[in-house]
């Protein structure tokens, strides 16, 4: 495509001067190099689309050339020429990471076609990346588990919100997702092609905040010892979550609630106003109203925010959906470091259930992979999940099953779970099964066990 950026490395003069204006007549920028240490010290990663290098040169030799540059951007494409087009210097050029071999002579329509060929072979591994990105993005959605109401409604606002291109507050304890939330809405939103950018407003001092945030000028302060791009300029057109935004200092509230009302800033330092367009999805535990009446909390940066609402109920209120977590966590563990734990025994589980995570899924997180760590059968017991979990104090309330009676607790929570995943599904029992993971003919055969119907 014109306008990509080519380095041609020869120690031939002629040949560089013609590789040159070959590829400078089809609109491609190009600088050629006839001494390869200079081409080596003026490369720099991401400056360049294409390396065009000969393999036989005095210095340095070609094969050399390209391992030095793939070390440092392991990204780049590079085409060998060779006079000596030999099998076993081909066979070395491909393994070192050359994607194409051009033997010497060679007419111009050739050169062009296989430059061609190695730039779309370029933009399609971007548009490779891209799309993995963006269904990894996608599959965020997916990937909050629970069957629970409470869940159920988050996530049937989350579906449209994100189609509304306003600010979001979301609230909920520590550890409850508010972030894999505030990335749902991004990725199901129109700006999913564009970048998603968090940061955490209560870990930073108010001067780094803003510069983070805002950016700033080379010499604005005393370690800005050049210009610094900040996260609203690199979200343009994308979304910004702002996590704790209720610890924001009060000069960085001033300057951002200017740059809600103006869709512009300046960088600290700079007296040039920057325009971008960004989507800010907020989060916080605490609770914004009470700190607007305290005065910690600007009022109308809080109403700026808080447009739209999203509260995120804690775990200890979505007991049926630890199983599927604990489910969901193991199998994570498992993969990650070769184990084979099946789940939790049954008193463990039902421990689980019933204990009042103040970390929400966070901590549920943290305590199955320690429990892993340490249980040496199949199943976590009691006795070891217990050694994570404190002020332990489990209490079963009257209308739960007795605590032997697995089988009925486990039957129990089946049936709400298909239920709540049909009414997801809408009845239609393959995206039902696609959901959960499991085979068709077991959701049909869990439905018969039951007696339950799709409609159900």
């Amino acid at each position: 495509m014109a306008g990509d950026r080519i380095m041609v490395i020869d120690n031939e003069p002629g040949l560089c001067r013609m590789i040159s204006m070959i590829l400078e007549d089809q609109g491609y920028k190009v600088a050629s190099y006839t001494k390869p240490k200079e081409a080596l010290a003026a490369f720099q990663p991401g400056d360049w689309d294409l390396v065009i290098s000969d393999v036989k040169m005095p210095e340095i030799d070609g094969l050399e050339v390209l391992q030095r540059l793939k070390s440092e951007d392991p990204a780049l494409q590079v085409i060998m020429i060779t006079a000596f087009a030999t099998v076993e210097i081909s066979i070395q050029a491909l393994r070192q990471g050359a994607l194409d071999m051009l033997t010497k002579p060679f007419e111009p329509e050739e050169l062009i076609h296989r430059v061609e060929q190695a730039l779309n072979h370029i933009r399609l591994l971007a548009e490779n990346k891209d799309l993995k990105q963006e269904l990894a993005g996608r599959f965020q959605f997916d990937n909050i588990i629970g069957v629970t109401s409470g869940l159920y409604e988050v996530l049937e606002k989350v579906k449209k919100i994100a189609i509304r291109d306003t600010s979001v507050l979301v609230t909920g304890e520590s550890g409850t997702g508010k972030e894999l939330i505030g990335q749902a809405i991004h990725y199901n939103s129109p700006r999913r092609d564009n970048r998603f950018i968090a940061i955490n407003c209560g870990a930073l001092p108010a001067t780094l905040l803003e510069s983070e945030l805002f950016g700033h000028k080379k010499g604005a302060f005393t370690d800005a010892q050049a210009d610094r791009e900040g996260l609203l300029k690199a979200a343009d057109k994308g979304t910004l979550f702002l996590d704790e935004v209720g610890n924001m200092p009060m000069n960085v509230q001033k300057t951002f609630l200017r740059f809600l009302q103006e869709q512009e800033f300046n960088r600290v330092g700079d007296t040039t106003p920057t325009r971008v367009n960004v989507r800010i999805i907020s989060a916080t535990n605490a609770d914004l109203t009470e700190a607007v009446r305290r005065g910690d909390f600007r009022e109308d940066l809080y109403y700026r925010l808080n447009v739209m609402n999203i509260h995120i109920p804690p775990l200890r209120e979505r007991p049926e959906d630890i199983p599927l977590l604990t489910a969901h966590f193991i199998k994570e563990q498992n993969a990650k470091f070769g184990t084979g734990i099946r789940g939790l025994a049954p008193e463990a589980m039902e421990v689980a259930q019933h204990y009042h995570w103040p970390g929400n899924i966070r901590q549920l997180r943290n305590v199955i992979e320690a429990s892993i760590a340490l249980e040496g059968a199949e199943s976590i017991s009691l006795e070891v999940l217990s050694q994570f979990l404190e002020d332990l104090d489990v209490e079963l309330t009257p209308s739960e099953p007795p605590k032997d009676d697995y089988n009925q607790a486990l039957a129990q929570f089946e049936t709400d779970y298909l239920q709540r995943l049909l009414k997801k599904a809408d009845g239609n029992v393959e995206d039902a099964a696609k959901r959960a993971g499991m085979n068709m003919a077991t959701v049909y055969r869990k439905l018969k066990k039951y007696g339950l119907k799709k409609s159900s």
